[in-house]
């Protein structure tokens, strides 16, 4: 029967060897008696009573899967209580006959809100739990003696059958980098699309300009051609741009089917809308174009070309509007390069049918072609060649989304699938957007009456136009790149209310794409005349020298613009679209009233410069703004300290290198004069200098971001 031991007997408190009593007696001769082996304090010593046992395991942390366990919202778990609790009174006095009493039962449920999500019976450990909560399992062990009878079984033994070796487990894949990585290379894929498409859509430009010249002509179809891409960003082109993405987002996750529905209805809304608009568009493009330009609409042969023009351009409105939709669809599930590459197929059939215009009618230099004597046919061919460029550039997104697993199949149950919303949402970037075209007409208006008030070449706004088309350029290889993988994620975090992911990435993607823009803007104030008399040649030395100056204005300009970009993302994370449409309220009326003031206050020679830094201006006051509101919405913290900081250090790097770069540039545009030839070797000795003193300094300066980027390229280089 269960006794305890004897070295136990006739020990109480306070006795003799016990461990609270007082130390034992010597024996004879001095000599301490021998401890008996039981009666010590063995299990005295205990290794994991120091432990907190709310710490979380650190292996357990490592292989916890999230994505199974997410946390619960805000307010939906109680407050913590203590591990473990006092447990009742037992209602009857303890029995002296039972050798242990029996513990009571715990409470029901568990006691306090583990960190892993799981009930508290199937908690696991690692260490000493572990094994005691396996003793009572009884498991089959093998018999450690077995080989040694292995010779002396019978016939039995030896007609079994040996039990087949179990298949090696596959080997796991390879772990991918990780969040960063994958951005990375998503922004990387993005930003090569983006970079091959403004190339392609430079030889465009400069090909458009090579075959109707920079007059009139040419300012008529430019009017004709920027009217569609106007219209579509005044009706639909905000929302989906902006508004429609953490919607599809959303559905994703929320709905059932993955938010193949929803995506369906919003590709056949689109569709129906942009078909009534295109509609009626087509109808009113003589009114259109008198809104656009007076100055043309007052022309009859330049506005019949130019209505004319129009006519066949603005049914891209609705390939414009499908393109979008299908490519947010894929960026909501993470396929990113689709839309990015895509307008390359718009620019090389654009390419291919101004290039046949040449063949067959000449250059404009040599046909001396105007509005006037440009023939119907050749009307005709230019403008089915842009309306069937959008329409590949369309139909190509199709192969990508069935190898998405998306399936269009047109819905019209609009009603109570949260579209409503979403265009409630939508009517804010629409008036964001229509703020916004409100400034570019007003601008565009004076611009052209400036150039015709001037009458040089180079100085309305097809100047205007050029200039800006090559300052957007980084923009929208880098910057847009960088946050149309960041949306998605933003909106991730938004939705989760994790205000601090949030900021992080928002701050991620500033600091991130500085690097790159501010070197970039400072190049174009300090080389802005050899880059356009390099790439705008065509038109004339007059021309191009004045884009060239227009250009440098539009420079520094691109830093706020870039910066507000990345900014207004964060409110369209959290679905809120009146703020941005406030912000733009106020940058278009900046630009507006200060584009008016130079066009009042400086030579018409110089009225489109100024507007150009107004541009710029106005930019800047908006990012003041909406800094500050977007950091009151994340609680106070947008990480300003550091973003501050690195395009102060970053702009320090970039003055002394743009001041030696652009004294190289214009040096040897004195020495080789300003042709192709010495245009290309100032651009390019001049950048040189630029990057190469820029990338020093900020070494020197121990600039965080550009040693990421030499370490980024020295990789790649295997260097």
């Amino acid at each position: 029967m269960n006794a305890p031991y004897d070295g136990d007997r006739g020990q109480g408190a306070g006795a003799a060897g016990s461990p609270g009593g007082p130390p034992a007696p010597p024996g004879p001769g001095g000599v301490p008696p021998v401890p008996e082996p039981y009666p010590q304090p063995l299990y005295d010593h205990d290794p994991y009573r120091a432990q907190d046992l709310t710490v979380q395991d650190p292996v357990g942390e490592a292989l916890y899967d999230r994505a199974a366990h997410p946390p619960p919202p805000p307010g939906a778990y109680q407050q913590p209580q203590p591990l473990y609790q006092q447990p009742p009174p037992a209602p009857y006095a303890p029995d002296p006959r039972l050798w242990a009493q029996t513990p009571p039962p715990e409470p029901d449920g568990p006691s306090r809100h583990l960190p892993y999500g799981d009930a508290a019976a199937a908690t696991r450990f690692v260490g000493v739990d572990d094994l005691v909560s396996q003793t009572s399992q009884d498991q089959d062990q093998p018999d450690a003696f077995a080989h040694l009878y292995r010779d002396q079984e019978g016939p039995a033994g030896a007609s079994a059958a040996p039990s087949e070796p179990e298949p090696a487990p596959a080997p796991a894949p390879p772990k991918s980098g990780g969040r960063a990585s994958g951005l990375l290379k998503s922004s990387a894929l993005m930003a090569a699309g983006t970079l091959v498409s403004r190339l392609t859509g430079f030889v465009r430009t400069l090909v458009m300009t090579a075959a109707l010249g920079a007059a009139l002509l040419g300012d008529s179809f430019t009017i004709a051609y920027t009217l569609p891409t106007m219209i579509y960003i005044l009706t639909v082109g905000g929302g989906l741009n902006s508004v429609f993405v953490p919607q599809l987002v959303r559905s994703m996750k929320d709905d059932e089917d993955g938010g193949e529905a929803y995506a369906n209805r919003l590709l056949t809304l689109v569709m129906v809308a942009l078909g009534l608009i295109v509609t009626l568009v087509v109808f009113a493009a003589p009114w259109l174009i008198h809104m656009m330009s007076p100055t043309i609409a007052g022309d009859p042969a330049a506005n019949g070309v130019a209505v004319t023009f129009a006519r066949y351009c603005l049914p891209t409105i609705f390939f414009m509007g499908i393109h979008v939709v299908m490519g947010q669809i894929l960026n909501a599930r993470g396929r990113f390069g689709a839309m990015m590459w895509t307008p390359v197929l718009n620019n090389i059939v654009m390419i291919f049918t101004f290039g046949l215009f040449i063949w067959v009618y000449g250059t404009s230099a040599e046909s001396r072609m105007g509005v006037q004597t440009i023939p119907p046919e050749g009307i005709r061919l230019l403008g089915i060649g842009t309306l069937l460029g959008l329409v590949v550039q369309a139909l190509a997104m199709v192969p990508y989304l069935r190898e998405a697993g998306f399936r269009f199949r047109p819905r019209f149950d609009w009603r109570g699938h949260g579209l409503g919303k979403t265009v409630k949402l939508a009517k804010w970037t629409v008036l964001f957007v229509l703020a916004n075209q409100a400034g570019v007409i007003v601008v565009t208006q004076l611009a052209t009456s400036a150039g015709k008030l001037s009458g040089k070449d180079g100085t309305g706004f097809l100047a205007y136009s050029n200039a800006q088309l090559i300052w957007g350029m980084p923009q929208a290889i880098i910057t847009v790149s960088v946050m149309a993988a960041l949306l998605p994620r933003i909106s991730r975090a938004a939705h989760d209310g994790d205000p601090g992911a949030v900021r992080d990435d928002i701050s991620h993607g500033l600091r991130n794409s500085a690097v790159a823009i501010v070197p970039i803007s400072f190049m174009f104030l300090a080389l802005g005349v050899p880059m356009c008399t390099l790439l705008y040649a065509s038109a004339g030395t007059e021309a191009a020298r004045s884009m060239g100056f227009i250009l440098m204005a539009f420079g520094l300009g691109l830093i706020p613009y870039s910066v507000q970009y990345v900014v207004l993302r964060g409110f369209y994370a959290y679905e809120d679209t009146r703020t941005p449409f406030y912000n733009t309220v106020i940058v278009a009326a900046v630009n507006a009233a200060a584009s008016a003031l130079c066009y009042v206050v400086l030579p018409s020679q110089w009225a489109v410069v100024g507007m150009a830094a107004s541009y710029g201006l106005a930019y800047a006051v908006g990012v003041g703004v909406a800094w500050r509101r977007l950091r009151n919405r994340l609680g106070g913290d947008l990480d300003g300290a550091l973003v501050v900081r690195t395009y102060a250090r970053l702009c320090l790097a970039a003055v002394p290198a743009a001041l030696l770069g652009g004294g190289v540039g214009f040096a040897t545009l004195k020495g080789l004069g300003d042709g192709a030839l010495g245009s290309l070797v100032a651009l390019v000795c001049g950048g040189a200098v630029l990057l190469g003193v820029f990338v020093v300094a900020g070494k020197r300066m121990r600039i965080e971001e550009i040693n990421g980027m030499v370490g980024m390229v020295r990789g790649r280089l295997g260097r």
